[in-house]
């Protein structure tokens, strides 16, 4: 699940990483570029955002209990992505309310590693206000990380 606002030229690289997903919710905020034609020939269910209600609102249009949450500018690294096939064959944490994932930024052409973030969240345990679930410190982790591209303009 991902919100977007004018991120054409962003969402594709995104979109091609989302291969562990059974389904791929875009939630458009009124995109006046290609944002909405991208996602849809990505095979993305397209839901328009409606002013004023929490973004973290829409999981209640998610048909799985467990949501991968990621921002347009950011990518699932392929050993994510190995580490979210092999989850998804196991049995989930015994009442565990999601999932912290390691987060790989460039900024300015430099790489970092930054905390891990829930970003894999059951959404039958924890509910969330804004584009991501909070923060959770103690959550087991996957192993892997997201690909994060900061707009450097």
């Amino acid at each position: 699940m991902l919100h977007t606002c004018n991120v054409a030229s962003q969402l594709e690289r995104c979109l091609d990483s989302l291969r562990p997903c059974d389904e791929v919710i875009v939630i458009d905020h009124g995109s006046t570029d290609d944002t909405v034609k991208i996602a849809r020939e990505h095979g993305a269910r397209v839901i328009q955002g409606v002013s004023g209600v929490d973004h973290g609102a829409y999981t209640q249009d998610v048909r799985n209990d467990w949501v991968l949450v990621l921002c347009p500018n950011e990518c699932v690294g392929e050993d994510l992505e190995a580490s979210l096939f092999e989850w998804r064959e196991a049995e989930p944490a015994a009442g565990a309310l999601g999932y912290n994932i390691g987060i790989r930024e460039q900024t300015n052409g430099e790489w970092k590693f930054q905390e891990p973030e829930m970003r894999l969240a059951n959404r039958k345990q924890i509910n969330w206000t804004g584009d991501l679930p909070p923060s959770v410190p103690n959550a087991p982790a996957l192993q892997g990380h997201i690909t994060r591209i900061k707009d450097n303009a």
